[in-house]
């Protein structure tokens, strides 16, 4: 795998001297280049090379929060602020990971792991029409790969630095994002009920309100998701008088 171009965009020397050096240091990442506010990353953005994005969250003119909403096709990105209030902000809008500083360089270094295997997973490419036949997938959990059927997963929830998977017999803790899980499951089988939930069609017992009921487990329907959720999982099989 070729090493990922990064971008820093802060508005403090410091913190941006840190970043770099600790970039340097780690042969899968690459510095493309630093800026000290959001317009000045434009053109490197536009450019399309950008694969990793080291962004701060208060910044001159614009937070960074704002500008992430404002980019059409954003690289991931990993946030660094010293404000950690913002994390469930930040982690709404699918962010790799949001380092508080001071940030040591282990903490930096699993941020940096994470966004390797967000590529790496990538990488795979979308299935192909043979592929899309097999039942099951693997991910990485408690440092092994570990199969899972699809027909086994009731639901994926999306934690803050990481996944969890919901199957019949446990439940898994994998090292992705969630948008990520969201491109690779059949959309056909499973739906997307809220920002951080996901369920397997066939294992839905029933729907009260705005929860849905599997197991034991209920799981919440976005307010502005709820016709279309509805609509996926009756797909005309509602019998009504």
């Amino acid at each position: 795998m070729q090493p990922l171009n990064c971008l820093i965009i802060d508005d403090e020397p410091l913190a941006r001297k840190g970043l770099k050096e600790y970039i340097q240091d780690i042969d899968f990442l690459r510095l493309e280049g630093e800026c000290d506010t959001p317009l000045r990353a434009t053109q490197f953005l536009s450019e399309g090379r950008i694969q990793l994005l080291f962004l701060d969250i208060q910044l001159p003119r614009i937070t960074g929060i704002d500008f992430l909403r404002s980019l059409r096709q954003p690289p991931p990105v990993i946030f660094t602020t010293a404000y950690p209030e913002h994390a469930l902000e930040g982690f709404e809008l699918n962010a790799l990971d949001y380092l508080v500083k001071p940030v040591s360089f282990e903490r930096f270094l699993r941020a940096a792991l994470k966004a390797r295997e967000y590529y790496e997973v990538r990488q795979q490419g979308a299935p192909t029409v043979e592929e899309q036949k097999e039942d099951f997938f693997f991910v990485k959990a408690d440092n092994k790969l570990v199969r899972i059927f699809f027909s086994d997963v009731l639901f994926v929830e999306a934690l803050q630095n990481y996944v969890a998977i919901h199957t019949r017999e446990r439940k898994l803790i994998t090292y992705l994002t969630f948008s990520a899980v969201a491109d690779y499951l059949p959309p056909d089988q499973f739906i997307r009920t809220h920002k951080s939930y996901i369920v397997a069609a066939a294992h839905v017992e029933n729907i009260e309100g705005n929860e849905i009921r599997i197991g034991s487990h209920h799981i919440p329907i976005s307010r502005g998701s709820r016709d279309e959720v509805l609509e996926k999982l009756l797909k005309g099989r509602f019998w009504k008088r």
